[in-house]
Parts: structure tokens; sequence; C-alpha cells
């Protein structure tokens, strides 16, 4: 007889496990870059100038589920380290872009190989097709729920 919805236990939820897994790989990679300096966030904002160029701070913030408010500090803070810079610098901060400096896309490779280690620790050992999965399963859900910004540290 199934159990009544109300009656679930803890880890009959699939979030359960998701979450579990989920802190457990951010926290692991979010060591690997303290050694470097960097935290989460700062690393999503270097990789995303990485991948897509220059970009507005408000576009960042919005990709990144952060007010535009969170994303100056943190560009603030990026930028003081020398690793971004703010172009086309006028009195109307809406009108800036942020970009990598020299320092920071030196840093990028860096960065990634402890994303990749941090991954190969955990997902490592999963036969290609079972990662494969995952990844079309996970990036479905969020697509159906619409779920395209990334959380900040």
């Amino acid at each position: 007889m199934p159990v009544p919805a109300s009656d679930t236990p803890l880890r009959g939820h699939l979030g359960y496990w998701l979450r579990l897994v989920s802190n457990h790989v951010s926290q692991s990679f979010a060591r690997a870059l303290a050694t470097r300096d960097i935290g989460v966030a700062d690393w999503v904002i270097l990789r995303m100038l990485h991948e897509a160029g220059p970009a507005m701070p408000s576009r960042l913030a919005a990709d990144l589920g952060m007010t535009r408010g969170g994303l100056s500090k943190l560009a603030d803070r990026l930028v003081a380290r020398g690793l971004i810079v703010r172009t086309g610098a006028t009195a109307d901060k809406r009108r800036q872009l942020l970009a990598l400096t020299d320092a920071g896309r030196r840093l990028i490779p860096d960065l990634t190989a402890l994303a990749d280690a941090n991954d190969a620790a955990f997902f490592g050992d999963l036969p290609v097709a079972d990662r494969q999965v995952m990844e079309r399963v996970l990036t479905g859900i969020a697509s159906r729920h619409h779920l395209t910004t990334v959380p900040s540290d």
C-alpha cells in the first residue's frame, strides 16, 4: 500500500537527495576556490565574462539572480583585485560594462581546473551515459521551471 504523501519520509523526497549532493559539491568547490581567495559567485562572474565577453552589470545580476547592489559589491571586490575592469565609464553606472583584465583571464584556467577536479571527485566514477542522463534530466527540470539563474554565495 502506498505511503500517503503527508507521511513520506525525508529520504523519500528526491529534493532531499539533490540538496544533499548539491551542498557537498558546492561546499567542496568553495573550499577549493578559497585557496585562491575566490568565492563561488566570484568564479561564476569571472567564468561568465570569460565565455561571453564584456557584460552589463544589470545583465550579470539578472543571470545570477542577484540584486544590482549585490553584484556591484562583488564587482567592486574583483575590480580591487585587478581581475575585472569597468569599461565605458560614465556618470551613469548602468551604461558601464564589466570585462576581464589580463590577470582575470590568466586565472581562468586554474579556476576551471579546480571546477573540473571537483566535478571529477563527485561524478567521475559515473558512466558517461549516466552523466548525460543526469544532465538531461536536470537541465530539463531547470528549463521547465525557468530556472536560469545561478545561486550566489
